[in-house]
């Protein structure tokens, strides 16, 4: 009987930590925890991608196409995260992802243009603001995604009081 116990005692404390470690016992969001992850994947990308910019020989005669290429790539992840399902806890975020994908495909055309025959200063300063641009808006994501309020130069923050929000639209008991 002690034995029967000691194993209710054991099973009834690891389901009290295992609540505990879950959130009290709320149920995980398979939708948001994918999301959470996938934005983790990117990045973790984009750190990968700026480590394989920053070993670019800038002397080697492939530094232009190496740079294309991952920028290529760095094109193609943001064409993927913003195809990505926005979860409803960070739905002010979807269209500055969007925006971010927009703007760094925009940069990679004009790199392209930049780089690919002879030297375009012009289409590189484009290209460059273009990066910015969509760097700053996944900055800006990283914010949010960590809890975090935006902050930063051209950055506004719109907050929604509940006691703001009305089911019924008061313009149709006027008529």
């Amino acid at each position: 009987m002690n034995r029967f116990r000691r194993i209710t005692v054991i099973a009834v404390t690891l389901c009290f930590f295992g609540t505990a470690l879950t959130g009290c016992g709320k149920k995980a969001d398979p939708a948001l925890d994918e999301y959470k992850e996938n934005m983790t994947v990117f990045y973790d990308k984009l750190s990968g991608y700026d480590r394989e910019i920053n070993a670019i020989d800038p002397d080697s005669e492939s530094a232009k196409n190496d740079l294309l290429d991952i920028l290529d790539n760095m094109n193609d992840s943001y064409k993927d995260m913003a195809a990505l399902t926005v979860p409803e806890e960070f739905s002010g975020i979807a269209e500055i992802s969007v925006e971010a994908a927009e703007y760094m495909d925009k940069a990679n055309e004009f790199y392209h243009m930049a780089y690919d025959n002879e030297f375009d200063e012009d289409s590189e300063m484009l290209a460059s603001q273009y990066y910015q641009r969509a760097n700053d808006r996944v900055l800006i994501m990283l914010q949010v995604l960590h809890g975090e309020v935006p902050e930063g130069e051209g950055i506004s923050v719109e907050t929604q009081s509940t006691y703001e929000i009305s089911t019924i639209d008061d313009s149709s008991t006027d008529e």
